[in-house]
């Protein structure tokens, strides 16, 4: 009876791992595939993704407006099939028009400009450095969730959001072939998450609502389109209707139709590794996953030359990294007590 009692748990824990072994794969495996279809250098590439052999010379597709439209058209449409036709998903109730004009469309917006900029950093950056910036992205999400009155300043958080930026410097100091133009690209990828992080907290603070990362998608989607049409057909449609006649770009239709399930993919392993654990292991699940993207591209692309002051600097931001998701940890453990000792509290005076 006791080994028959213990399995239910052991059996959840296994699948739990399982989870976040797939949000590892698929967060990784999709930074990877966006840098392979974006790879216009000569070097010969090749990436085994779900038994397709890539190679940056036959997929040639330098547009991540276009790519990450394409994305966003798919997510809408597949959100779309699986909650209205069979109903696999459930979208929450409770989306009004003045929460969805006041909060989703402002976080489709930073969702699009983190995709678009983030994507196009690839073009100019090593996938290795454009994951040592990222590691930047706890300081913006606190600067700017102070202004916005979601945090509080402290000096240990201050501490922490030092020792971050000195980690991301030295890095940034050690990187041999460093390109400002992606370095922009990519910093103003991570102000658009962190943007998107705030407004999302807002709505679900302040608002009331809360969604789980497919009822987002769901609703974010078709916003994060049109926010991408629009420079789309100004910026790149022209390059690529150019481009297009003297056939120096392919349309691949499998191949990115698997890039944009993988992408679904992705958003829908996030779900399952909040539902089974929480926010704060999506977080340290990326900071694993932001080793493995770093390690595995030093062996998988020819621009990717890591050094020791690279590791060395990369390795303070991770440390940074933790001690804020152990912060933030802390602050959780403490506001569900709190909360405990409030319903205990009205129960008892009833």
């Amino acid at each position: 009876m006791a080994d028959q009692s213990s399995n239910p748990p052991v059996r959840e824990g296994m699948l739990t791992y399982c989870y976040l072994l797939l949000y590892i794969a698929l967060s990784s495996g999709q930074i990877f595939f966006n840098k392979v279809i974006f790879d216009i250098s000569a070097a010969q590439i090749y990436f085994l993704t779900l038994f397709w052999v890539l190679s940056s010379k036959e997929i040639n597709f330098p547009y991540p407006l276009g790519l990450t439209l394409l994305h966003m058209v798919f997510s809408s449409v597949l959100c779309f099939v699986l909650t209205k036709f069979f109903k696999i998903l459930k979208v929450e109730d409770g989306m009004t028009l003045d929460i969805y004009t006041s909060s989703v469309i402002p976080i489709g917006a930073m969702f699009a400009m983190t995709l678009w900029l983030g994507n196009t950093a690839y073009l100019y950056i090593s996938v290795a450095f454009a994951q040592m910036l990222k590691a930047v992205m706890p300081v913006a999400v606190f600067i700017l969730g102070v202004a916005a009155g979601l945090e509080v300043m402290s000096t240990r958080m201050l501490l922490i959001m030092c020792v971050i930026s000195f980690g991301v410097l030295v890095a940034s100091y050690g990187e041999i072939n460093i390109n400002w133009i992606g370095v922009v690209y990519q910093m103003g990828g991570v102000v658009g998450e962190a943007l998107r992080l705030i407004f999302m907290e807002i709505l679900v603070k302040r608002k009331g609502l809360k969604l789980n990362p497919i009822s987002m998608m769901y609703y974010v989607s078709p916003c994060s389109a049109l926010c991408l049409l629009v420079p789309w057909v100004f910026l790149e449609k022209p390059k690529m209707m150019d481009d297009a006649q003297g056939a120096t770009w392919s349309f691949h239709p499998m191949v990115l139709t698997l890039n944009s399930l993988c992408t679904f993919g992705l958003n829908l392993s996030v779900f399952l590794v909040i539902q089974h654990t929480s926010a704060l292991t999506i977080r340290v699940a990326g900071v694993v996953k932001d080793w493995v993207v770093v390690l595995l591209s030093a062996l998988l692309f020819a621009d990717t030359k890591l050094t020791l002051i690279n590791i060395f600097g990369y390795a303070i931001a991770i440390g940074g990294v933790a001690a804020y998701n152990n912060f933030k940890l802390k602050k959780e453990v403490v506001r569900g007590v709190s909360d405990e000792s409030k319903v205990s509290t009205s129960g008892q005076s009833q």
